[in-house]
């Protein structure tokens, strides 16, 4: 008589020596019953390092922090039933910022689904679009053929997560019972063979691609646009939002603008604002555009963009109307303007070194446009920084303080609302790389503890820079912060302060319905779960909390910074508001 649990655990084998051989390293799981035979092979599985995590939406936002720091897919284990429904939330941040997941539900078997067994929902094609790929092998059979299929399948699985538009791929994994192998079981080791791999030289490991891959072997379809910018024609910009580039990449970008002279803006998430660069990076356009008279001289002709749509929403406006070419390999559409003419489906450090190396036409550039866009950036960089020297400590002068004092080559995670938006204000740039991480595929609140678990997991020492109410939307997460040595800065404000800057602002029911504070001793929640704790509200008290918890041996826990909130918009508003009026910078 088969060993129904052995043939489950010789199928589960065989699927993660597949998920191995493509190149998978991590697996985060939580705890169930049906999910016991993948539990059961994970354990037989030398090559992963395996992560329980109790919450099924901590676990995959800590296997998302993860990938992101490791450029490695990384597997997702739950139970049937409701389980898999709370990976949702990080499935579609995934999925939106070209993450590769691979998602291991378990399931019960065919002939239980639609009967009203217990545990049991339809979990086919749960995830709809926002996964890359939806397989159901079905049960586990007892062939060698079987065992070959799922051997090929986790491979297949691995590859297409990865692939020119990376995102999670999706496995629905039916188990009959028994779910544990009866004492006879024996099952012999299959040799694995680990995928190759490259190295960047930022240090992120990227799937080998062939040689030349997205490189336009001929010049992208003419049209007037291409035709302008390949010539030097009109007044661009290079605009550059969330994205990853390698070093090379960027020093390719970095050439491109130099032959087209224009300016390059780039977004806190873009992985350019920080490390080695040219005079062309540019950080400081929110601020600059927020002046009417330097806003309509430096309207350009045309923009090249590279990466998803930019945190700032100042310069969103700005760019409205004017046409776009967008470089993107993957086949996701970044367009919330409606003004991309041209989408060019290439690798980017790809496209900037076939575009520099163009044999142009002569054009007729402005031979001022860049130099007056570099000294309104120097004279509003000078401004920023004389007005953060005079005014009350705010996040201004954290941010400034935080940016100075990372390690270099280390992460920083952002959360959604004030936190992205005021280190897009304030950060400047630094000529050491930091890697900045941010949800912004789909901006939401949740899962900011168990990211910034992942990223450090994922073997990237990183800083997480909070608001309290995306810190409290994942409590929990914060057991996997107690290892940390790096510290989760939680930015005490009272509340969801971005809506202050919004026109909800004064509405009937405002601080009950729209900022929501909530009233936590966090001193007494870190110590709940062990986490070390410093209360700051001045900038000497966050510069020694911020030096003590990078310097200590032991684990950093959480920095509350208490902050004045409207005092806090006050010298925002203030800042804004002299910049507009400003005489020197048109």
């Amino acid at each position: 008589m088969t060993d129904q649990g052995c043939l489950n655990l010789r199928w589960a084998l065989a699927l993660f020596d597949g998920l191995v051989e493509g190149g998978m390293r991590h697996l985060v799981l939580s705890p169930g019953s049906r999910s016991t035979p993948l539990v059961l092979a994970a354990q037989r599985q030398p090559a992963l390092t395996v992560t329980p995590i109790l919450d099924e939406r901590s676990a995959a936002f800590f296997a998302l922090g993860v990938a992101r720091a490791s450029g490695r897919p990384v597997g997702l284990v739950c139970t049937s039933g409701s389980a898999l429904a709370h990976w949702f939330p990080a499935v579609i941040e995934a999925s939106e910022s070209g993450i590769p997941l691979v998602l291991l539900s378990a399931d019960r078997p065919p002939e239980l689904r639609g009967w009203g067994a217990n545990q049991t929902i339809d979990q086919t094609r749960f995830f709809g679009v926002h996964v890359r790929a939806f397989h159901d092998p079905g049960t586990p059979e007892d062939s060698p053929g079987a065992v070959k299929l799922m051997r090929a399948l986790g491979r297949r699985a691995a590859v297409e997560s990865q692939g020119d538009w990376p995102g999670p791929v999706h496995l629905n994994l039916p188990f009959r019972e028994p779910l544990v192998p009866g004492p006879d079981c024996r099952i012999e080791a299959a040799p694995i063979q680990t995928e190759s791999a490259v190295s960047d030289t930022m240090g992120t490991r990227r799937p080998a691609r062939p040689a030349g891959w997205g490189l336009p072997q001929t010049p992208p379809r003419s049209d007037w646009m291409s035709a302008r910018i390949s010539h030097g024609s009109g007044r661009g910009v290079i605009c550059c939002g969330p994205g990853d580039w390698t070093a090379d990449g960027a020093e390719a970008l970095w050439h491109l603008a130099m032959r087209l002279e224009v300016p390059v803006l780039c977004d806190p998430l873009s992985g350019l604002r920080f490390g080695c660069a040219s005079e062309h990076r540019l950080t400081r356009y929110d601020s600059l555009l927020r002046h009417p008279a330097t806003a309509a001289a430096l309207k350009p002709d045309w923009v090249l963009r590279f990466g998803r749509a930019p945190v700032s929403k100042t310069l969103l406006g700005w760019l409205a109307d004017v046409p776009t070419i967008l470089v993107d390999a993957g086949r996701g559409w970044s367009d919330p303007n409606h003004d991309v003419r041209l989408k060019i489906d290439a690798d980017p450090a790809a496209f900037c070194v076939w575009l520099a190396d163009a044999d142009p036409e002569p054009g007729t550039p402005d031979p001022d446009w860049f130099a007056r866009w570099l000294q309104a950036e120097r004279r509003l960089e000078r401004f920023a920084a004389e007005y953060l020297d005079q005014a009350p400590w705010c996040e201004g002068h954290l941010i400034r303080d935080l940016i100075a004092q990372v390690p270099e080559g280390e992460g920083l995670l952002c959360a959604n609302s004030m936190p992205i938006r005021q280190l897009d204000t304030w950060s400047g740039s630094r000529v050491r790389p930091l890697r900045v991480f941010g949800h912004r595929g789909a901006s939401g609140i949740d899962g900011q503890t168990s990211t910034l678990a992942g990223l450090n997991a994922g073997g990237l020492p990183t800083t997480g820079l909070l608001g309290d109410l995306s810190f409290l939307h994942d409590l929990s997460g914060l057991p996997a912060l107690r290892t940390l040595s790096r510290p989760c800065i939680v930015i005490n404000n009272g509340g969801g302060r971005i809506f202050d800057y919004l026109p909800q602002h004064g509405l009937p029911g405002f601080e009950t319905l729209w900022r929501t504070p909530v009233a936590v001793d966090l001193r007494a929640l870190a110590g709940t779960f062990g986490l070390a704790h410093r209360s700051v509200s001045d900038r000497d008290g966050f510069r020694q909390a911020l030096t003590e918890s990078m310097q200590t041996d032991r684990p950093s826990g959480l920095i509350e910074v208490v902050i004045d909130a409207d005092l806090s918009r006050q010298i925002h508003r203030d800042f804004w508001r002299a910049v507009s009026v400003r005489r020197d910078d048109a």
